[in-house]
């Protein structure tokens, strides 16, 4: 079947969007779109009331209406079990329920509406009035399959969630999401046990069938159109991928996809967006999601899309995208439910044989003379394998992120990482197949893994020497985050087993950080989110700030909601003596710099994820200082990082030896016994970081618009400011 999609750059497009800068060649298009930033809704059904904002949904919609009561006077069709079509949903799969056979495997080569294929005439009606203006024109499909009332009123827990079968249907007659289930457990459970059993067994059916229920009433409460999910998936790849590149714009195919995976990028999306009912909408989406991977992880592990090396990569991608959402938002259960499921997308990876797949093979690459075909078949090859590669090394990138803002440890070993270094990030941003070779054969082949590389970053005493690795910026995210899981893994400065200490993580940071000045290819954009993020893992090389944050938020009996676990201060910690340290001086420079960083972002890339925690950080240190009386710091004119990291003992140096007496400005700032003298330093700036904290408020009310778990940070550093006062 062919797929209809619509190219965003189609035409000139003079009339822009005010809100999302979204281009329309006609008026009347622009001022529909605006609608949805409006939250105006002017066209009423008659039946029931329902408003909607444009009049061909209210069109669809009212041909809802007539199919129903047609359908009351058709006969039932024994070939469409009733729940067949929401089961589907929720697993992903998009197959009629009666098309199990050998040759229908690639269970997403079909589209949603093939599923109700008892009611083809009156869809094919609803397809002629079809806004092909949508640049996801799939966008309607996925509407209708989530508000038609045959579906969300019948969503039920699909099989193999609890240990019995069900006790009406037949399981050869029900489709969950894949030719074959995870396991075929129905062989071995006997029949229901009749009596007390029997009873308890309808009773917690009740329970599940009345809470996954109260699941998609919320997604018939919120007003959510096609549009809306439009705009949203749109948003999710202009604004979210490219700075968090897992997902590949140019061979990305919506009917490819698993619903629970478009619900997930939808939800993302919604961050984005202007009106504030976005976010509302966004957590009912992801709650469908996350209910539908929570209840049919068993039937979309075993899906394998067309070009797939291996099985669950969309369960995967699925659940990093929930994880993202939850971690970041400000709904504090949906927080707190990202942490929990955070490891099952390792143990996932793991049970698929992710880690085993083999990388792309550079003999397969075509020539540039090659049949079009042929380059197309190829370029969707590598992209897939692309895609598994990033978004499993996107699980390190989120764990070592959840980690440092939970101030507990890692749920994997970054250091023993197998995986390969992902390919530039020009040839995953190429649009077209030869765009893409003409990049695959211009660049270096380096299938180095992140292991060696680890390796490398903690070399023998003396053989310091700057990485030569062909690294993207999403590959040395990677390795930041694997130097804050090392971090993560120290407690106190109290080493575990096997974990190098904190000298040799500054030295390996010392290292990226040469590795990020020197190279050539990265935007500007891509070298400040690195540097962003590089200065926050060193910042905890001096002192665990999500501990200092709990630690000052509990002398001062503020309730903070942004970090749990277990980890705390020493009972001896004295935030003045500490003010007055070395470590605290060189963490001061490293939150000046996250500061500045964040306000020299771009606009399109301000968003990144790990801006909110490492912004609080900085202000963490800001605080500290505040209340220890040493809020006014003359800073060094010039700061040279590497004295800003390294201390005498990192360098292997006597800290009594002789020493030339004019060292590095910056040198001079760390081992100053008060970095608040009123005879400063060097000539450069002075900050007053109580004045900078109410600005950093200012960002948090920003950021607070993407990423909730923002307005919870804002919050506590309000009560900051006032004890500081």
């Amino acid at each position: 079947m062919e797929i209809m999609t619509v190219s965003p750059s189609a035409g000139v497009k003079k009339l822009a969007c005010r809100v999302c800068q979204k281009g329309f060649t006609k008026a009347e298009h622009l001022r529909r779109h605006e609608r949805c930033h409006t939250g105006a809704k002017p066209y009423v059904c008659k039946e029931c009331r329902r408003p909607f904002a444009r009049q061909d949904a209210l069109t669809r919609h009212e041909k809802l209406h007539q199919r129903d009561l047609n359908a009351k006077h058709d006969p039932p069709l024994a070939s469409v079990p009733p729940s067949a079509s929401l089961d589907s949903m929720a697993s992903g799969d998009t197959r009629s329920a009666s098309t199990a056979g050998p040759a229908s495997t690639s269970a997403t080569s079909h589209s949603w509406d093939e599923s109700h294929s008892a009611h083809t005439s009156s869809m094919q009606n609803v397809a002629t009035d079809l806004d092909f203006a949508l640049i996801w024109p799939d966008s309607e499909n996925l509407f209708q399959s989530l508000m038609s009332s045959d579906t969300t009123d019948q969503w039920e827990m699909p099989l193999g969630t609890l240990p019995f079968p069900p006790v009406v249907q037949d399981i050869n007659t029900m489709n969950f999401g894949s030719p074959s289930s995870f396991d075929d457990r129905s062989s071995s459970v006997g029949t229901i046990p009749s009596g007390e059993g029997h009873q308890a067994v309808r009773d917690v059916t009740e329970m599940i069938t009345s809470s996954s229920s109260s699941v998609t009433a919320a997604v018939k409460a919120t007003s959510i159109t096609s549009v809306f999910l439009d705009e949203c998936l749109h948003m999710f790849f202009v604004r979210f991928i490219p700075t968090f590149p897992i997902l590949h714009r140019a061979t990305f195919v919506f009917r490819e996809c698993t619903h629970a995976l478009l619900l997930n990028a939808i939800a993302i999306g919604s961050l984005y967006l202007g009106p504030s009912d976005s976010v509302a909408k966004g957590e009912a989406l992801w709650r469908l999601a996350h209910a539908a991977v929570a209840t049919s992880w068993q039937s979309l592990i075993t899906h394998n899309g067309a070009y797939d090396a291996c099985k669950g990569v969309q369960l995967m991608i699925t659940a990093l995208l929930g994880q993202i959402y939850g971690a970041l938002s400000k709904n504090r259960a949906i927080r707190t439910t990202s942490q929990v499921f955070r490891p099952l997308g390792f143990f996932w990876a793991r049970h698929c044989g992710m880690y085993d797949s083999q990388p792309y093979s550079m003999e397969n690459l075509p020539s540039v003379d090659a049949p079009p075909a042929e380059k197309e078949h190829q370029w969707r090859v590598w992209s897939a394998r692309e895609i598994q590669q990033r978004a499993l090394l996107a699980y390190y990138v989120l764990d070592g992120l959840v980690a440092q803002m939970s101030g507990d440890g890692a749920s994997a070993r970054h250091v023993s990482n197998p995986l390969g270094l992902p390919s530039s990030e020009s040839a995953f941003d190429a649009s077209t197949p030869d765009e893409w070779l003409a990049h695959m054969h211009s660049q270096k082949l380096d299938q180095s893994s992140f292991k060696v590389i680890f390796r490398s970053l903690f070399p023998p005493v003396g053989n310091f020497r700057p990485l030569d690795y062909s690294f993207s910026a999403f590959g040395l995210r990677v390795v930041l985050e694997g130097l804050q899981s090392l971090i993560s893994d120290c407690d106190d400065h109290e080493l575990a087993v096997g974990v190098p200490g904190p000298s040799d993580v500054r030295r390996a940071l010392a290292q990226v950080h040469e590795t990020i000045s020197m190279s050539i290819h990265f935007s500007a954009a891509e070298r400040l989110e690195l540097l962003l993020r590089w200065h926050t893992v060193c910042l905890d090389t001096m002192i665990n700030s999500t501990v200092l944050s709990r630690y000052v938020c509990s002398r001062y009996n503020i309730h903070q909601h942004v970090s749990g676990g277990s980890r705390d201060v020493r009972a001896d910690f004295d935030l003045i003596k500490w003010v007055n340290s070395e470590d605290a001086h060189r963490a001061v420079l490293h939150a000046i710099a996250i500061q500045d960083i964040v306000e020299q972002l771009p606009r399109g890339r301000a968003h990144v994820v790990h801006m909110p925690s490492s912004l609080f950080a900085a202000a963490t240190v800001y605080v500290v200082f505040s209340l220890a009386g040493a809020a006014t710091v003359h800073l060094p004119r010039t700061i040279v990082w590497q004295d800003a990291l390294l201390s005498h003992s990192d360098l292997n140096i006597d800290h009594d030896e002789m020493r030339p007496p004019s060292g590095s400005e910056t040198r001079r700032f760390v081992e100053s016994e008060q970095v608040m003298s009123p005879s400063p330093i060097g000539g450069g700036a002075v900050r007053n970081l109580l004045y900078e904290l109410n600005s950093m408020q200012k960002l948090f009310r920003c950021l607070s618009s993407q990423w909730g778990i923002a307005r919870d940070m804002e919050e506590i550093i309000a009560q900051w400011i006032q004890i500081c006062h």
